[in-house]
């Protein structure tokens, strides 16, 4: 009978961040369980890569500002790019809002996010239509990350400390008895453990379902375009975000593995075939990403692309930019992947009534960014009960039950 200490469900982004920090803690026993041949097949390798600190509730804010810390000083390739995040409003009460953001950011620390006018804006991103636009707020710290080389940073930093991790192990159901982790049971066997840390995004709510509890997560499609212009972008372009309709763009890059990890790669698998390219001077100075939640979608866990999402998207992008517009589709490199919303669009993190049963969940398109604060938290709490350098509680479980759920509208 295999047994470990800690059982951590997931090997994306989110879990190898747990498992990192625990074993930097001294957590030793410590077994990853991945359900495909490779890592970061799920949601990690679906993300755009994004990090930043605008955001509207405390939690998130002082999160971001950690993470952000994180990924700038974290001695492994991660690809930060600070190119900074503009969202920008087209009704009053929109800027109204960003300016009352911005006001909170920089009381909890945010030194370089500011209010900008339509002049500004025009600027910062040459072509834009500024038309209906009022103004808006821009984080010049913020940017962007590779979200696999994250991953893969973590990963190889947890194996160095004696993490394990088993590839193409799909767990089926989480085991107790007496109101404690006991075990659980994968298509490979069982695995007898003390503590269970589920980690699986948006499939989280099955497996939670099978140690009796309920968890307010639903999976959404999320779909982004990729496209080349014939023509160079506007320089330094950041992410750009309308706060109003959710369409968003920026830089298209490759993302790759950061690092080389042959220790945490399944047998035939071969990571040198997707290298980072994050420099500028590339031809992705030509390519751009664009989104935006589709009001049609509905909750399930379908992962293809839409064909049909192409002009939906494109009719946002004619409006907002000629230079988004006059661009060509590369159909091969556009993709489908999955938020996983809760009803107030926080994470949950923490454990629950089950003694041993831990959650890093729920994150909806904010797990890649806050890997490392979510990580670090959940590790301190498995192993000492509660996080030392931010208090995390208002992300339990038990927040929806009570009644106790934050509110975000910064989020896309």
């Amino acid at each position: 009978m295999k047994k470990a200490e800690i059982v951590i469900i997931g090997g994306g982004v989110v879990g190898a961040s747990v498992a990192y920090h625990l074993t930097e803690r001294g957590a030793k026993d410590v077994l990853i369980l991945e359900r495909e041949n490779e890592q970061g097949k799920g949601s990690t390798g679906k993300a755009t890569g994004g990090v930043r600190a605008q955001f509207e509730t405390d939690i998130n804010i002082k999160m971001s500002l950690y993470s952000l810390d994180f990924f700038n000083n974290c001695g492994f390739d991660c690809g930060y790019e600070p190119r900074g995040y503009l969202f920008f409003a087209t009704t009053d009460k929109q800027f109204d809002y960003l300016k009352t953001n911005v006001v909170k950011q920089r009381e909890l620390g945010v030194q370089d996010v500011e209010v900008v006018d339509t002049e500004t804006i025009s600027r910062i991103v040459p072509g834009i239509n500024c038309e209906d636009i009022t103004g808006g707020s821009f984080g010049a710290r913020d940017g962007f990350i590779d979200p696999l080389a994250v991953m893969d940073g973590f990963t190889a930093k947890a194996l160095e400390n004696g993490a394990q991790i088993e590839f193409d192990t799909q767990v089926l159901s989480i085991e107790t008895a007496s109101g404690r982790i006991s075990a659980v049971e994968t298509y490979k066997g069982r695995i007898e453990c003390e503590k269970v840390v589920l980690c699986t995004g948006a499939w989280a709510t099955q497996l939670a379902k099978t140690a009796g509890i309920d968890m307010p997560v639903e999976a959404m499609r999320r779909q982004i375009v990729w496209a080349r212009s014939s023509a160079d972008l506007p320089a330094n372009l950041p992410m750009v975000i309308d706060i109003g309709t959710g369409f968003h763009f920026r830089p298209a890059r490759e993302f790759g593995r950061g690092i080389k990890n042959p220790v945490a790669t399944a047998p035939g698998t071969d990571r040198s075939k997707s290298p980072v390219a994050l420099a500028a001077g590339t031809d992705s100075v030509r390519e751009v990403l664009f989104a935006y939640p589709d009001p049609d979608e509905t909750a399930s866990l379908e992962t293809n692309f839409d064909e049909a999402f192409i002009g939906k998207v494109y009719e946002k992008a004619k409006h907002r930019a000629r230079f988004l517009y006059e661009t060509e589709v590369v159909r091969e490199k556009c993709r489908a992947g999955l938020y996983e919303n809760t009803p107030d669009h926080h994470a949950i993190l923490g454990g629950c009534e089950i003694e041993g049963l831990y959650f890093a969940n729920g994150f909806s398109g904010h797990g890649v960014m806050h890997s490392p604060a979510s990580g670090r938290a959940l590790s301190e709490i498995i192993l000492n009960g509660k996080a030392s350098f931010l208090d995390v509680s208002c992300l339990s479980l038990d927040r929806f039950a009570k009644g106790e759920l934050l509110h975000e509208t910064a989020f896309i």
